[in-house]
């Protein structure tokens, strides 16, 4: 197997929101981009489609969530552990700054682990990957007057964008997602996608050291959000330490439905998540009725720490 990096800069920003149309995060998770990739892959034809489908299920391609990087510093998601600082020891403003950390440098990822991390500096030097805005833009419905709403989007600056890992199993399926890519790079990722929000430069490409990845360990963290198998819950579970993340929203599809409908709401692991024992997940079917299914992709790609 080979891990690759792909990374992708947004020259125009992005749209990532989840709950408001007002509001817009700086990342976005492996189910997204499995959902985006694979719409793309039905504008090619129902074979690559299938082609993807089946390699995401038995698990010869795997996605992680993408993640920030700035130049050559990339970020990991922070782990789900309980790790104090070493002089953090009655200092409440260390110990907030590791509280609100969501990302950790790659190459700082044991000094982390181990509490000898300056998490107020990298606070800052996180407070240099973009700003989020709000857009105030007006609709107009037949002759009713025209309503104001708001669309939140992210901007990064120069030299930063995000970044997110395949696994994946031989040099031709590595061409095929690379063409996928190029391809929705054209169309976009996230919402406001018509008004030019989430197109992206394929910035960079890298291949990964597999074997920090395929070493053995003793807690392993997901770097995707996912959802073990039924059959696997209650080992993945066991001493784990998780953060739960409802994903639901609407299925793009005008062959779905006559009308908007909603996928139903899978309840999932955040990227993040340490576990002691490693699982498979799935890619659900999450229609609720419609005219076809809709794949929820809940797989992980872990990391031994």
């Amino acid at each position: 197997m080979k891990y690759l990096m792909y990374c992708l800069r947004f020259p125009v920003g992005v749209h990532l929101g989840e709950k408001s149309l007002d509001e817009s995060r700086c990342s976005f998770c492996a189910d997204t981009l499995f959902s985006a990739l694979y719409m793309e892959a039905l504008k090619h034809g129902q074979d690559i489609a299938a082609w993807l489908l089946g390699k995401a299920c038995s698990g010869e391609i795997l996605f992680s969530d993408a993640f920030p990087y700035m130049g050559d510093t990339y970020y990991l998601p922070k782990p789900l552990r309980r790790v104090e600082a070493h002089e953090a020891k009655g200092d409440s403003v260390i110990k907030k700054a590791f509280k609100s950390l969501a990302y950790i440098p790659m190459k700082q990822m044991e000094s982390y682990m181990n509490g000898d991390f300056d998490a107020i500096a990298e606070k800052r030097k996180l407070g240099n990957l973009g700003k989020g805005y709000v857009k105030t833009s007006g609709a107009i419905h037949g002759m009713e007057e025209t309503r104001p709403y708001h669309v939140g989007a992210y901007y990064f600056n120069d030299g930063c964008g995000l970044y997110f890992i395949v696994k994946i199993a031989d040099e031709q399926d590595e061409n095929q997602i690379y063409d996928l890519l190029d391809s929705l790079s054209f169309s976009g990722i996230g919402g406001k996608r018509t008004a030019g929000l989430g197109r992206f430069e394929l910035d960079r490409l890298q291949t990964l050291d597999s074997f920090d990845f395929e070493r053995k360990g003793n807690t392993y963290m997901s770097l995707s959000i996912s959802l073990p198998k039924e059959n696997e819950m209650e080992k993945a579970l066991y001493h784990a330490r998780y953060q739960v993340q409802k994903r639901g929203g609407f299925v793009a599809s005008f062959e779905y439905a006559s009308e908007n409908r909603k996928k139903k709401d899978l309840f999932m692991l955040s990227a993040g998540s340490c576990f002691e024992t490693v699982f498979q997940g799935d890619v659900y079917d999450v229609s609720d009725g419609g005219n076809h299914p809709v794949y929820r992709y809940a797989k992980p790609i872990f990391l031994p720490l």
